[in-house]
């Protein structure tokens, strides 16, 4: 079970960004579907005659999908599953997943990011070419609100080492004028990840955060795949991942 701590680090507004292939969708949904169930536990415990007692109102929860750069892997082909947890998908301006290639943003976006009832997730493009586009939306995000998030696999080639990572943050935060303020572990091999990967990343973002002074977030781990026991000895906070967005057909 994900830590309290977790969650009230969670400001109303994250965005997420990080390399291609990172799993930044992956997150971002997971971390949807988890706000979503934190929320809606606010609801409990109820009276014997089903009316809520805890006097406390669920914030709804939005995923905004602003990656118009790459067709593959979006989150709001996950609209159905995402939808019947409670989560509302925005972005596109159509509603056919067969245009999902086409770059264009619906008005609608710009909802749960004005009523201050919503916590929004924001998932971009991939490295600071796809983080452009936070650029025309700049007047939702610069107040205390925001969190941004850099999600680092270890294992990709451009953020591998502490210097490729560091130029990679730097060109997100050049790119869009935002501060990443938050740093995610996400190194993975997919069905093939083990502690040891896991154990890897961490070692990496421990190190940006030493150098950049940015805070630790959370070590990511894939559900099912590898247990919270093998983890133990990581410090901070656990998010467990699911693979919502990579079928079983593709690891063939």
């Amino acid at each position: 079970m994900t830590d309290e701590r977790f969650f009230t680090q969670i400001t109303r507004k994250i965005i997420v960004t990080g390399h291609y292939g990172s799993g930044k969708t992956e997150f971002a949904v997971s971390l949807a579907l988890l706000l979503a169930a934190y929320e809606s536990e606010k609801l409990a415990p109820r009276s014997k005659n089903g009316l809520q007692s805890s006097g406390i109102t669920p914030s709804p929860v939005a995923l905004i999908d602003l990656d118009i750069v790459n067709p593959y892997f979006r989150s709001r082909e996950q609209r159905d599953m995402l939808g019947k947890a409670g989560v509302s998908i925005y972005g596109s301006a159509f509603d056919k997943e067969s245009t999902a290639e086409m770059p264009a943003l619906g008005a609608s976006l710009r909802a749960p990011l004005e009523n201050s009832l919503y916590r929004v997730i924001v998932d971009v493009g991939g490295n600071d070419s796809g983080a452009l586009v936070l650029n025309q939306f700049g007047k939702y995000f610069s107040d205390d609100e925001t969190t941004v998030l850099a999600i680092v696999n270890a294992n990709r080639p451009e953020t591998n080492d502490l210097d490729g990572a560091l130029r990679h943050i730097a060109a997100i935060e050049s790119a869009t004028g935002l501060t990443v303020s938050g740093v995610v572990n996400n190194c993975h091999l997919l069905r093939e990840t083990k502690a040891e990967t896991i154990i890897k990343g961490h070692v990496l973002c421990k190190r940006i955060c030493e150098e950049t002074g940015k805070l630790y977030w959370c070590d990511c781990y894939p559900e099912g795949i590898v247990s919270v026991d093998e983890l133990s000895g990581l410090s901070g906070n656990l998010m467990p991942l699911g693979l919502y967005m990579r079928q079983t057909w593709l690891d063939i």
